[in-house]
């Protein structure tokens, strides 16, 4: 985990947001970026789109799509960085809960290398995504470290509660696939943001509009409790 602009550890949060990156921080996923520069695209979307519905398991998806990048230049990294697009409402989203004192997280099961530098420069307290096996310049088709599947994302928001002091009915998660649930089911309000059905059933609350923004009341109601 990577820690931004995070509070002191002792200082108590109005609550805690915790948000998933691809399709919802972001208009984009970012392994389907980062796969158009290895001419895999299509293929890495097939998986993708089947790992979101809860048809793969993630984990064994994520090592699929990344073994298509084998061999791909770390270079793209920076081009890919660049062609990041916002959610819109996601950056005043994270500006208003900021401002009223909550702590605001992205966990992922997109990569580091990517999202890390958007994160720093949106103000977000903490990240945790995965990384990838790069030598010598190269991909060399593997992730390194342990994969960030929904159970890291649901613990990884339980050891956040814990650290910042944020009992459960004021933790707020974010998300759009099947892999998010676990950590939806563990936050007192679960929004599935224009969300696959294997996460609409398990959500509190279902945003199909263009803006992430619309969660803001919902931070508003979470801070009343």
């Amino acid at each position: 985990m990577t820690a931004g602009t995070a509070p002191n550890a002792s200082a108590v949060a109005t609550g805690l947001l915790v948000s998933d990156v691809d399709s919802t921080f972001l208009t984009q996923e970012v392994i389907e970026l980062v796969a158009e520069h290895a001419g895999v695209r299509d293929r890495v979307e097939e998986i993708t789109t089947a790992a979101m519905r809860g048809e793969l398991d993630f984990s064994q998806s994520l090592r699929a799509r990344v073994a298509l990048l084998e061999g791909l230049e770390e270079s793209v990294l920076a081009e890919v960085r660049a062609a990041l697009v916002p959610t819109p409402g996601a950056l005043e989203l994270v500006r208003r809960a900021k401002d009223a004192g909550w702590v605001v997280a992205l966990v992922s099961g997109g990569f580091h290398e990517v999202i890390d530098d958007l994160a720093a420069e949106a103000g977000i307290d903490h990240v945790r995504a995965n990384r990838f096996e790069i030598v010598d310049g190269r991909f060399t088709g593997a992730v390194r470290g342990p994969i960030i599947d929904g159970t890291a994302k649901r613990r990884t928001l339980e050891e956040l509660a814990e650290r910042h002091g944020v009992p459960a009915q004021r933790i707020v998660a974010m998300g759009d696939g099947a892999n998010d649930r676990e950590m939806l089911l563990a936050a007192g309000t679960g929004i599935a943001f224009r969300a696959k059905p294997a996460l609409r059933e398990v959500a509190d609350v279902t945003i199909d509009g263009e803006s992430l923004l619309e969660a803001w009341q919902h931070l508003e109601s979470a801070a009343s409790r």
